[in-house]
């Protein structure tokens, strides 16, 4: 069992600083608004109470330098918004980087390695043990952002992403009992899916997956203030999703 954080870093490194057009207020104000805070905590409080100790693999860097969830070429919808694997535009749909701005050295100096290292680990499971979960940690916020695609759907308190291959029904049907004391469970609205290494996605059954999403109002005062007491119920909530797979 793998819990995957993507998005909850804030950290960008000072040549990649030196591309965004940004001035620095505007910075902070787009990382409140795109950085799934505090769920690298909330991770690992559940993995610390968890009686099965999951393996934790957190992204250190802001989605903001490169987002390794997205698909790195065409097939990746979130590019009619400037966020695909490299964001070019913000949340509020301005300018992120030059219109010329090339991605590929992003691309190769941290999305691929990234790639790779969790491709590695899923592999390293699969044959150790014969099959991975992978549970995507995320949060969005309680009001809709200008980027959001499909943004004009429910937005539970919980919303469960789920893949029609890696996605077992039990699993959905566990993670909704789990989470049912939130206020709703909703299944892929206002966010889709979950996420699988490439290597495996669509053709390695063995490999199951499944994406929570918390509305951000349940464990923290938006945008980007500190954690609260939700967080520790969560937590909670996620190590009971934890023991109760089999």
């Amino acid at each position: 069992m793998v819990l995957h954080v993507p998005h909850s870093a804030r950290t960008i490194p000072a040549r990649v600083r030196a591309e965004l057009l940004l001035d620095d207020r505007a910075l902070e104000r787009e990382l409140d608004a795109i950085t799934d805070a505090h769920t690298a905590r909330l991770a690992a409080v559940a993995a610390e109470v968890s009686p099965t100790r999951p393996w934790q693999f957190v992204n250190l860097l802001s989605r903001l330098v490169v987002d390794p969830e997205r698909f790195p070429d065409e097939r990746e919808e979130m590019l009619a918004a400037g966020m695909g694997a490299v964001y070019t535009a913000t949340t509020d749909r301005m300018a992120l980087r030059r219109p010329d701005f090339d991605p590929a050295p992003l691309l190769d100096r941290y999305f691929h390695p990234y790639a790779r290292a969790m491709t590695d680990l899923v592999a390293e499971r699969l044959s150790a043990v014969g099959r991975v979960l992978i549970i995507d940690v995320h949060s969005y916020p309680a009001q809709r952002l200008p980027y959001e695609l499909h943004g004009d759907g429910p937005r539970p308190p919980i919303c469960l992403g789920v893949d029609a291959f890696h996605t077992p029904p039990d699993l959905v049907e566990h993670a909704a009992d789990v989470f049912a004391d939130f206020g709703g469970v909703g299944v892929n609205s206002p966010f889709a899916g979950a996420y699988v290494p490439l290597d495996f996605y669509g053709r390695e059954p063995r490999v199951t997956a499944l994406m929570v999403e918390i509305r951000r109002d349940l464990y923290m005062a938006e945008p980007g203030g500190p954690a609260g007491p939700g967080l520790d119920r969560l937590a909670a909530a996620l190590a009971a999703l934890i023991a109760g797979i089999q």
